[in-house]
């Protein structure tokens, strides 16, 4: 075998064997950087959500603790961290639904504009219209129209709107879906794709004038051009309301959030590792455990 034929599979060894994450981190980083607003850009006036030492439990098994979090109007936090971190398990106490779990309890506060939404007395159904949840997999009711479930929720709730042909166009084109389903509104919730029940999900969550969007995993189970619709609709919604999506998939935390919330568990309960400005979490994280997550060495 030639010197120069040695040279060359040399080369391509010295390639193979450099670590990928230094290019996951750059692609990460730059995929951030090209997504993230001018801080100096005005934040909408709006509601502001916050947790102040959050724990949660399953019975004696402590899940999450010590989350401090604050959020606020016109933006998008990601979580991430690895299954099992209690991602879910804190967007679920942001909006009193942890309580639904049998077993299930909490300790610390959780505040929308400034009232702990825990406090004795509060009403939990008015809670939720305000902190709105879409869920990771696509759930609208079968039975329904795609108009009727779009405005399903005023009637659960009781709520009256005025002109509700309108509201539910409005609600449709925020989510992103009104072009590809005004022709055929009569038509059942179910015919729809994937993802674009998905969005009509959204719209439907929309309907109630929520303050706050949380979104648990909510393209985990779609294609990548539905990903990338419902991606556009996630930045389109923060503009008016506080997003809050738990991801495993770093690009998606890249392209959408503003800010980002590691979540790890260590032989313990899940905790709050770092938080920052993406474009921070992705380029230059301070804690060598986040560095480790985000460029795929382990998780």
């Amino acid at each position: 075998m030639s010197d120069s034929t040695n040279e060359k599979r040399n080369e391509r060894d010295d390639v193979s064997t450099q670590p990928t994450e230094r290019v996951t981190v750059s692609s990460l980083a730059s995929v951030a950087d090209r997504a993230s607003r001018d801080p100096r850009d005005p934040r909408p006036a709006g509601a502001d959500l916050e947790a102040r030492g959050v724990h949660a439990w399953f019975g004696a098994h402590h899940a999450l603790a010590d989350i401090n979090l604050s959020f606020s109007a016109g933006t998008v936090t990601a979580l991430i961290g690895p299954s099992g971190c209690g991602k879910s398990t804190f967007l679920r106490t942001l909006n009193r639904m942890h309580e639904f779990i049998p077993s299930a309890a909490m300790a610390g506060e959780v505040l929308l504009d400034g009232v702990d939404i825990y406090n004795q007395g509060i009403d939990v159904t008015k809670i939720r219209l305000k902190i709105g949840m879409v869920f990771q997999k696509p759930n609208p009711f079968p039975s329904m129209t795609i108009g009727e479930n779009v405005l399903s929720g005023l009637k659960l709730a009781q709520i009256k709107r005025s002109n509700k042909e309108g509201l539910m166009e409005e609600c449709l084109v925020r989510a992103g879906l009104w072009n590809e389903v005004k022709d055929r509104l009569s038509a059942h919730g179910g015919s729809l794709s994937g993802g674009q029940q998905q969005r009509l999900c959204i719209a439907r969550a929309l309907a109630v004038q929520p303050e706050v969007l949380l979104m648990d995993e909510p393209c985990s189970s779609l294609d990548p051009g539905s990903t990338l619709r419902i991606e556009e609709t996630i930045r389109q919604l923060s503009e008016s309301v506080i997003v809050v999506i738990v991801t495993h998939n770093m690009q998606q935390a890249a392209r959408v959030s503003d800010y980002t919330g590691f979540f790890l568990s260590e032989d313990g309960p899940g905790r709050l590792i770092e938080y920052a400005p993406t474009r921070e979490i992705f380029s230059r994280p301070k804690d060598e455990r986040t560095e480790a997550y985000v460029t795929g060495r382990f998780g």
